[in-house]
């Protein structure tokens, strides 16, 4: 069974740091993502991970988070720095088998046919 755990999330003052961990079981992917959703708003591409160890970060992001992954436990990590309030969302994992190589598909929704079931990250002022 394919299942995609996250942990990590919480509550954390502005400026401070959080890692969140995604844990895949049943298969090996080729590539990973972070997602998020704050309420009332879509889910957003935040960082992406292929096998190779190629990373891509949205621009809000950039400089502040950093996704890694362990290939021999199946487990990706986003490394949240300088967090601020507008990075209070609900993060989600997600995972492909496939490599993907048409421009910008890591950021995209529908080329992640699995999903885990997200952590709250909440920033305070």
């Amino acid at each position: 069974q394919v299942q995609l755990v996250e942990v990590g999330g919480g509550l954390v003052q502005a400026g401070g740091s959080l890692r969140l961990s995604c844990v895949a079981s049943g298969r090996t992917f080729n590539r990973y993502a972070m997602f998020r959703q704050a309420p009332g708003k879509e889910r957003e591409f935040v960082a992406a991970i292929f096998r190779s160890s190629s990373t891509y970060y949205a621009d809000s992001v950039k400089g502040r988070f950093t996704i890694s992954r362990d290939n021999a436990k199946n487990t990706v990590y986003l490394q949240m720095n300088s967090l601020k309030p507008e990075d209070t969302a609900v993060y989600y994992c997600a995972a492909d088998l496939l490599y993907c190589s048409e421009f910008g598909c890591y950021s995209r929704l529908n080329k992640y046919n699995y999903w885990g079931q997200g952590t709250q990250v909440t920033v305070s002022s």
